[in-house]
């Protein structure tokens, strides 16, 4: 769907993006991942046709991108970008029209959106009466409303409660199941683990990460495991021996452990149960996943770790 070649970004004396390369596959909601400042915006900028790349090149379906391509992007920025002395309707139909909608049919979809929403009576009221949420609900709708091929979400869940949180999210989830391709821009790595198949970490306007989340997670997961078991933790260290090391345990109930181990001294799942059955009795057994946030520390700290899997 979308790719950027060797994207270098420059304002003044500060680099924003140097050398970035992403390939962003059709119908995916991809994670643009990292801190503050680390040139996410920059890039989304770029892609929107707002600022130009120094050098470098995108393709949008493998044809260089132009100003047609913009009526096929829906782009909902982290900043408010409404005019607070319009009429919330009277905005959104303006909005609408801006991306080639006919009146007729933007006002059609405008009242379905407003519907589902529940937020009809808000349409004759001014921009400046909104909330922070209510303000972010309302570019939401406008954003998504010509149905766009590709939609870029910057931090879209800033302002909402936890409610409208799972709204927009249901909403992403259902437009990516219609075939829309999805950018989901965040600081936030944990909001990303379930709605992303794949992501991009930059950090210091360089990529350092790109991927499917469930390879990169197999790439820096670290033999670790949580065992339930009832018995006595004394003796499940013991029988731990040389095999593993007890990271974390906690007492659930009485005779009733969680523990976080290490597997150690290519020990397996196997040579582990065998040690352990004689001495407690196993009740559940899984393997410890590293959050997308354990990912993107590793990855800063570990400058041969970025240059070997970007």
């Amino acid at each position: 769907m979308l790719t950027c070649k060797n994207i270098t970004k420059s304002y003044a004396a500060h680099v924003a993006l140097r050398d970035v390369s992403i390939e962003i596959p059709e119908k995916s909601v991809f994670g643009l991942l990292g801190p503050n400042g680390a040139g996410k915006t920059s890039l989304i900028r770029i892609i929107n046709m707002i600022t130009a790349p120094d050098t470098g090149e995108i393709l949008f379906d493998n044809q260089p991108l132009h100003s047609d391509h913009i009526f096929d992007i829906g782009y909902l920025p982290e900043e408010r970008g409404l005019y607070r002395k319009m009429k919330v309707g009277e905005q959104a139909l303006y909005l609408a029209r801006l991306k080639g909608m006919e009146k007729t049919e933007a006002v059609k979809r405008l009242k379905y959106w407003f519907e589902k929403f529940e937020i009809v009576g808000w349409w004759d009221k001014k921009v400046e009466e909104l909330s922070k949420g209510m303000a972010q609900k309302i570019q939401f709708i406008v954003t998504v409303l010509h149905e766009p091929e590709l939609l870029i979400l910057d931090e879209p869940f800033s302002g909402f409660d936890p409610i409208n949180t799972n709204l927009i999210k249901s909403e992403i989830m259902q437009l990516n199941e219609n075939g829309t391709t999805i950018i989901f821009s965040t600081h936030n790595m944990a909001s990303v683990e379930e709605i992303c198949q794949d992501i991009a970490l930059i950090n210091h306007s360089k990529k350092i990460l790109s991927g499917k989340m469930r390879d990169l997670k197999n790439d820096f997961k670290t033999n670790t495991y949580e065992i339930v078991f009832k018995g006595s933790l004394l003796k499940f260290t013991n029988a731990l021996w040389t095999g593993a090391e007890l990271i974390d345990s906690k007492e659930i109930e009485p005779e009733h452990f969680s523990a976080t181990i290490k597997l150690l001294n290519r020990t397996t799942t196997n040579d582990l149960l065998n040690g352990l059955i004689p001495h407690v009795q196993i009740q559940g057994l899984k393997e410890v996943l590293p959050s997308m946030n354990d990912i993107f520390i590793q990855a800063v700290s570990n400058p041969q770790t970025q240059s070997e899997i970007a």
